[in-house]
């Protein structure tokens, strides 16, 4: 009678000790990235700025759909506001690869991704992202070089073009969220101002209303943001850079949308109403910068 005893004991050990693991699976400890008391990775915030300030300097973001930074629609080269000749879907060109590649919608999300990281504190994993960010950057610099002569004169093929931008509301074309999405605004001096980070459209047929300006750099890294009615913009004819005429002291004196995003909870009306107060009076007072 002891030996049917003694199984079983020794069974409800081992079962206990099969069960063990099975507990641990089920009780997962909190990620790293769960710490969200840790301080942000300062470092890495700091390469960040500076590297987002070496592109602004840089100035190889021509925009436009082939060289855009929205999301990376595939098989358009220079289709889009500028009116140039398209390109169909899976056509063999020279410069397929990194016009179907997007490499500013591809450094913009990553920026994001490591601002993310470092704002969670996690220095390491930003700079590994920053690293893969430069590479995509020298890429698609190196690339650009020698295809498109514009690259050869960018300061004065810029002023060129602000000098002769247009108000968006005279164009007749159709403006592509991926076209606008990233876009540079400057005003008529080539004075950066920042860059789209949001669409806001109108409750009243569906149109563009505000463009969500972010203050900073190429890509408005972890800066504040600033709505400007749609019908402030002017829009240059082959660039596609956004041109807003005002000074750098009146975007920071605009009022700022919070998160860069309006307040859901609030009619439109009364969202928009101190943006429409600021800008109309803004457009009555003389601009220097």
């Amino acid at each position: 009678m002891q030996r049917p005893a003694r199984s079983i004991a020794l069974g409800a050990v081992v079962s206990l000790s099969l069960m063990a693991p099975l507990r641990a699976a089920e009780e997962p400890k909190a990620g790293p990235m769960a710490e969200t008391d840790a301080k942000p990775a300062q470092a890495c915030l700091d390469h960040l700025k500076a590297f987002d300030a070496r592109m602004e300097k840089d100035g190889y973001w021509l925009g436009g759909s082939g060289y855009g930074y929205g999301y990376p629609l595939g098989g358009y080269l220079f289709g889009g506001l500028a009116g140039n000749n398209g390109m169909a879907m899976g056509a063999a060109s020279a410069m397929t690869g990194y016009a179907n590649a997007r490499p500013g919608y591809e450094v913009r999300v990553l920026l994001s991704a490591a601002d993310i990281l470092a704002r969670h504190g996690r220095q390491q994993p930003c700079e590994d992202v920053l690293v893969q960010i430069q590479a995509s950057y020298d890429r698609y610099k190196t690339g650009i070089q020698g295809r498109d002569l514009r690259v050869a004169n960018a300061l004065g093929f810029r002023e060129q073009e602000l000098s002769l931008a247009r108000p968006v509301v005279s164009r007749s074309v159709a403006f592509r969220s991926d076209d606008l999405l990233g876009s540079e605004v400057r005003t008529p001096n080539n004075v950066a101002l920042g860059s789209v980070d949001d669409i806001v459209m109108g409750p009243e047929g569906g149109g563009i209303a505000y463009l969500v300006v972010a203050r900073g750099g190429v890509f408005g890294l972890g800066e504040r943001h600033v709505a400007v009615p749609w019908d402030r913009f002017k829009v240059s004819p082959n660039l596609n850079i956004l041109v807003l005429d005002t000074t750098k002291d009146a975007m920071d004196q605009a009022p700022r949308i919070v998160e860069g995003r309006f307040v859901k909870a609030e009619p439109f009306a009364l969202q928009t109403a101190k943006a429409d107060a600021y800008w109309g009076v803004a457009s009555k007072t003389p601009q220097v910068d």
